[in-house]
């Protein structure tokens, strides 16, 4: 018999993390042990360039941002993000929380950021 416990965030008290990114990165976070196939439904996406659809991203982050009840936390590399950039940037909720996250492919720019956008504009940070 199992019981799960409730933070008071309508969320179970074991999380997971999914994520959302280019095949090493992804590959990477699996062999740290984050992987879980529950149910059947894996908390990753590995996107590869010319097969996987801007609709196939926004579907895993609508899955793992609203759909799923335990996942605490989606870190999406900034490519994958900058796809499904209006989810992205839309996106309010404190839980799960979403990391845009650097690839090794492509440099990450802090400016594309919506996260650290809205954490600079509520304490005040402006762009130099």
């Amino acid at each position: 018999m199992s019981a799960t416990i409730s933070r008071g965030l309508d969320r179970p008290h074991e999380w997971l993390m999914a994520v959302i990114g280019d095949e090493d990165t992804v590959t990477g976070f699996l062999l740290a042990g984050i992987g879980d196939a529950s149910g059947g439904a894996h908390n990753f996406l590995v996107v590869r360039r010319g097969s996987t659809s801007d609709e196939d991203i926004a579907d895993a982050f609508r899955r793992f941002t609203a759909a799923r009840a335990d996942v605490g936390i989606v870190l999406i590399t900034q490519s994958a993000a900058n796809r499904i950039r209006h989810l992205v940037s839309e996106y309010r909720q404190a839980m799960p929380a979403v990391l845009e996250i650097p690839s090794k492919d492509e440099p990450y720019d802090a400016a594309q950021d919506s996260t650290l956008q809205r954490v600079r504009a509520l304490l005040g940070i402006r762009e130099r």
